[in-house]
């Protein structure tokens, strides 16, 4: 039975090893392809044959009709930057209500917001563009932070199964003391909850920071200046242009990654607390 188990886990660690190879391999090809002295899809190598800098120099420094990164990142940051603030602060609004407060229709309201999270936001895109062209925030980044922050209170499952982990008792001794619910919240509540709330925000970045699909559906004037880097990056797969722009689009795939990146490794421990004592409760 005991050699049973080594070979097992032999086969399992092997299974694990060759599906890590299979999920890295892509990922590296674009590493190297970055940086490439070859400015289009080399197939017929895998590492470059010249090794350079200058598509990350380009990207950055050198702007022309087709690249204007600079301008899609930050368009794309404030996107993420207001839809996160906004988003965690209706988000921990929701979680509190439904976790620390008693009302008439409490349960109901939960399972029909659960129900309704459940559909894709993609079956409303088109209701929800036509909604915005009539009042005039098509091609407005503004209308995009509306969109991605409105429905975001809906998300509040996890951050309310983190507050049901806290004791009771914290906020009847508050209340005994004479705070009110929003001294309670702001007071008792909050500080506890510091890794959901590292949770959420990371989660409400990373919404607006890698989407595509409705960023291109509202962001359709064919105007550059008012991309996102998603739209931008998938503007120099077009056919007329990728044989010129590939290693550049590789480059701008690395540094995109870069911040969420160094998020994740700064705010890695309260992210996984958060994500454990969320889950201990629904």
């Amino acid at each position: 039975m005991k050699a049973k188990r080594i070979l097992g886990t032999v086969f399992s660690h092997i299974g694990l090893a060759l599906l890590s190879i299979i999920w890295l391999i892509p990922i590296l090809w674009l590493v190297v392809t970055a940086f490439s002295g070859y400015p289009g899809i080399n197939i017929s190598r895998f590492f470059p044959e010249t090794w350079t800098l200058k598509n990350f120099s380009t990207i950055i420094l050198h702007p022309d009709s087709v690249v204007k990164y600079t301008t899609w990142f930050n368009n794309t940051l404030v996107i993420a930057i207001f839809t996160c603030i906004i988003s965690t602060v209706f988000v921990f609004m929701v979680s509190y209500a439904f976790s620390c407060m008693r009302f008439k229709g409490r349960k109901e309201i939960m399972t029909f917001s659960l129900i309704l999270n459940m559909f894709p936001g993609v079956l409303s895109m088109i209701a929800v563009y036509f909604i915005l062209k009539s009042i005039g925030l098509t091609n407005s980044h503004i209308g995009m932070i509306i969109v991605y922050s409105a429905g975001s209170g809906l998300g509040y499952l996890i951050v309310k199964g983190y507050m049901d982990t806290i004791p009771a008792s914290l906020r009847e001794a508050a209340k005994i003391e004479g705070a009110n619910e929003f001294q309670i919240m702001t007071h008792v509540i909050i500080p506890i909850c510091k890794p959901i709330i590292v949770y959420q925000i990371i989660s409400s970045f990373l919404i607006p920071w890698g989407d595509f699909v409705f960023a291109k559906l509202m962001l359709n004037s064919g105007l550059s200046k008012d991309w996102t880097v998603a739209i931008g990056l998938y503007n120099m797969l077009d056919k007329a242009l990728i044989n010129k722009y590939f290693s550049i689009f590789c480059a701008g795939g690395i540094i995109i990654s870069i911040p969420i990146s160094i998020l994740f490794v700064i705010m890695q421990k309260f992210y996984v607390e958060g994500v454990a004592g969320g889950a201990t409760k629904g």
